[in-house]
């Protein structure tokens, strides 16, 4: 994925949170709904967390230099685990907070149905934002599931995007089911309900986020699909006959490092050994583009390497 695929869904839920967090104030102010003003509190963090994504993506572009010498693609991975961090500590915690509170000291709303608009209407917005991630990760999802897309995926914007899209958007309706219940009911406790069921919902999508957010981060090695086409392209079976060893690792959401031992056919010149390496370094980079950076070394394969 690159980088500019991923900003437009980041551009349009940042928009769509910006403009959502402000009505939610509004209206939590206007009627006193914890679980309102949780959401309103959800969406300034998903708009901070876009803000966040973007300047990731503004990092990963920086040249390599002598401190860092494989380059800044690996600040999408910290920005999107610092995203992963705030969505549990502000969005999560506060909300469970406000809604044990909200159970323990129930108080009565005031003028729900403004309430009841602004959610719908910010369901109206979220369902956009939703929309316009599925569509942009359609064409890296491929024939895997939506899940698997997330635990595989090395790029990570997409992935936190969809993730932070489709809590915000369930958060919605628990938000819509706490107020709702409150009206007919008469019975405040439901709203402390539904902000509880936000904050819950927030923490299980968070941790969700650290845990791949933190793989990533660490390092991940080359997809399945794409560990086999390096395996197969760095033989020719003339030249270099087997593979002994490789090892690869994403060092960005589109670089992947290579580092392989090969076995050359006894007998070859130097420059038959340079030519030998370079067609190899052509094959893989033909078939995985995003292998960047490879490193073959040459040695004559024996029974020890096994």
């Amino acid at each position: 994925m690159s980088a500019g695929g991923g900003k437009k869904a980041i551009l349009a839920a940042l928009t769509a949170n910006a403009g959502i967090a402000i009505a939610k104030f509004i209206g939590a102010a206007i009627t006193g709904s914890a679980s309102m003003l949780a959401e309103a509190v959800h969406s300034v963090a998903d708009t901070s967390n876009q803000g966040l994504l973007l300047l990731g993506q503004r990092k990963a572009e920086k040249e390599a230099d002598e401190l860092h010498q494989f380059g800044y693609g690996r600040s999408r991975y910290f920005y999107s685990f610092v995203v992963a961090l705030v969505l549990f500590t502000i969005g999560s915690i506060y909300a469970i907070y406000e809604g044990i509170h909200k159970i323990q000291h129930p108080e009565p709303l005031s003028t729900a149905i403004v309430a009841i608009v602004i959610l719908v209407i910010a369901i109206g917005l979220e369902t956009y934002s939703f929309r316009t991630a599925i569509t942009e990760s359609r064409p890296f999802k491929g024939n895997a599931s939506w899940w698997r897309f997330i635990r595989t995926s090395r790029s990570p914007e997409l992935p936190v995007v969809l993730l932070e899209d489709l809590g915000a958007l369930v958060g919605l309706l628990l938000a819509l089911g706490g107020v709702g219940l409150t009206m007919l009911t008469g019975d405040p406790i439901w709203d402390g309900i539904g902000t509880l069921g936000i904050g819950l919902l927030l923490g299980v999508i968070a941790i969700i986020l650290i845990i791949e957010m933190h793989s990533l981060l660490i390092g991940e090695g080359a997809t399945a699909a794409e560990d086999k086409l390096i395996k197969e392209n760095l033989v020719d079976g003339d030249k270099i006959t087997k593979l002994i060893h490789v090892k690869t690792q994403y060092i960005g959401p589109e670089e992947i490092l290579v580092a392989a031992k090969v076995a050359i056919a006894p007998g070859l010149e130097i420059a038959d050994i340079a030519t030998a390496i370079d067609a190899a370094e052509a094959r893989v980079r033909g078939a995985v583009p995003a292998a960047r950076m490879i490193y073959l070394e040459p040695d004559l394969y024996r029974t020890d390497h096994v």
